[in-house]
């Protein structure tokens, strides 16, 4: 265990974990060194399999592990020690963390790419100088030139790009275990190593440039999966961010007090106020107003509430103050819920992400075991040593596991993000795989199928007067028929006196006249 993974393990979770009705506890961990299936199902694996620990399940998108455990069979600590036993380590989830390490991590790759893909072209200059020397006339001693050129600009680059790969490889066999960037490092390291030694004995040829398009490549598909993934989370944190931090507190003496939503409990009195956010779930008891619905209901156009009606945190309260009775604030509110349904579309399986994860458990082995077996018959084939180690070489690279690693995984994250954007939530982990089936589809409420923004039907059958005053009385307004109505532009004509009366519409005057 790390000295940072011991200080994690004695520290006081309960502030970081979350009690259940059944008396289990569950919490969030940011966990460093997931790259691929291959960590999720060692982690998986590993924490399932330490009694008390009811479910433990990876989100690759955010290297997110949640977990649930009963409090009497095992503690928080001994959860990241297990972690940190197996070469993860983590800390409790905090948003704004991620965020920064998320940024660190993408400029650390981005700057390993840069110094990659440079050092890859010049390489390749004099390697291409190389190769149409050798079936030509180019001297011993100017391709050993070239050579060593190649070499002081390929070791160092490699040894910088290649840091995450060797970084993550190292660990993984110091703690016995084999993941997708174990076949990568070696490839990289070996066939370097190869090259050096061509150098060292005045080889024709060496392969300095092939280890560094290799980490080039690599690196780029690890940018642009970290940028994809980041996308795929942006709408969830958007619909996160909806929830209000503070609410307005209608105390018994009649006075407002501001707290925050943590404080708020069922049955009290919180007043929302013109155009903001209801914080909590509840009841109007007082106060008519018009409500952005769209998170719950899809539907754009705002929505007249009055006593009785209920409302729900996240949604946009239009021109009017409410008082509501609270039903649920922060944990049991339809936001909570919904983003619980987010987090559990994003780490749901499908049948092939199944089958990925259990094909890259063995997938580093059988590639480990194909590059002996290659070398092996090569050289009882008496090729020689250094022939067979290029192929023996050449069965790792060629057969990267990062296909098998990022493609399917990414597809379903990437799916499930645009499902998102377009406000479809997924909650079973092959609903993509049974959509494929469908060939009909059916809905059953028309307001589904509609814009989300409004606009004027029959502009052109308006008098003109008519439209000019509706849309200096529509200036004023946030609601979507006056955005509509007023198209975005300034009116030529001013009104005032404008009154809005929720659910009833805009009045004022124009020209002198009501």
């Amino acid at each position: 265990m790390t000295p940072a993974a011991g200080v994690m393990a004695e520290r006081d979770w309960s502030a970081f974990s979350e009690a259940g009705a059944d008396g289990r506890r569950s919490m969030e961990l940011a966990v460093d060194g997931i790259h691929c299936a291959a960590c999720m199902s060692k982690i998986e694996r590993s924490l399932g399999a330490v009694p008390g620990i009811e479910r433990a399940r990876v989100n690759l998108s955010n290297r997110r592990l949640a977990v649930t455990w009963r409090p009497e069979a095992i503690d928080g600590g001994a959860i990241v020690a297990t972690l940190a036993d197996i070469g993860y380590e983590a800390r409790p989830f905090v948003r704004g963390q991620i965020d920064d390490s998320f940024r660190r991590e993408r400029n650390a790759l981005l700057r390993a790419l840069a110094v990659a893909g440079f050092a890859a072209m010049n390489v390749m200059l004099f390697s291409v100088s190389v190769w149409s020397g050798n079936v030509s006339d180019i001297t011993p001693e100017t391709r050993l030139l070239f050579h060593w050129m190649s070499a002081l600009i390929a070791l160092p680059a490699a040894a910088y790009a290649g840091q995450t790969f060797y970084r993550s490889a190292f660990n993984a066999v110091r703690h016995g275990r084999v993941n997708m960037d174990v076949p990568i490092a070696l490839g990289v390291i070996l066939a370097l190593g190869l090259s050096f030694y061509g150098t060292l004995t005045a080889g024709a040829d060496t392969y300095f440039e092939s280890a560094l398009m290799l980490l080039f490549f690599l690196l780029l598909g690890r940018v642009l999966d970290q940028v994809m993934r980041r996308r795929t989370r942006t709408f969830a944190e958007n619909l996160a961010a909806l929830r209000a931090d503070t609410a307005v507190l209608v105390t018994d003496d009649g006075s407002l007090r501001e707290v925050p939503v943590a404080e708020v409990g069922a049955g009290t009195l919180v007043q929302v106020a013109a155009g903001g956010r209801v914080p909590v779930d509840g009841t109007v008891l007082a106060g008519t107003s018009e409500i952005d619905q769209s998170l719950v209901t899809g539907e754009t156009m705002l929505q007249p509430v009055g006593a009785g009606d209920r409302v729900f945190a996240g949604t946009l309260n239009g021109e009017g103050v409410l008082t509501v009775r609270v039903a649920a604030a922060g944990e049991g509110t339809l936001l909570d819920e919904v983003n619980k349904l987010l987090d559990k579309a994003m780490t749901a399986r499908s049948r092939s992400v199944a089958l990925a994860d259990r094909v890259a458990r063995w997938y580093a082995p059988f590639v480990h075991g194909a590059a002996q077996v290659t070398f092996v018959a090569w050289l009882a084939l008496g090729a020689g040593v250094e022939r067979s180690l290029v192929v023996a070489i050449t069965v790792l690279i060629i057969t990267c596991p990062c296909a098998i690693a990022l493609a399917v995984p990414a597809v379903q994250v990437t799916a499930a993000g645009a499902f998102f954007r377009n406000r479809l939530l997924l909650h079973a982990g092959d609903a993509l795989e049974r959509l494929a089936a469908v060939d009909t589809v059916v809905f059953d409420k028309t307001g589904t199928l509609t814009t989300p923004s409004a606009r004027i039907a029959n502009a052109d059958e308006v008098p003109e007067v008519a439209l000019e005053a509706a849309r200096a009385l529509a200036a004023g307004s946030r609601h979507p028929v006056s955005l509509a109505i007023a198209g975005g532009g300034r009116p030529t004509r001013t009104a005032i006196d404008v009154r809005e009366v929720a659910g009833t519409g805009i009045s004022g005057r124009i020209d002198g006249v009501a």
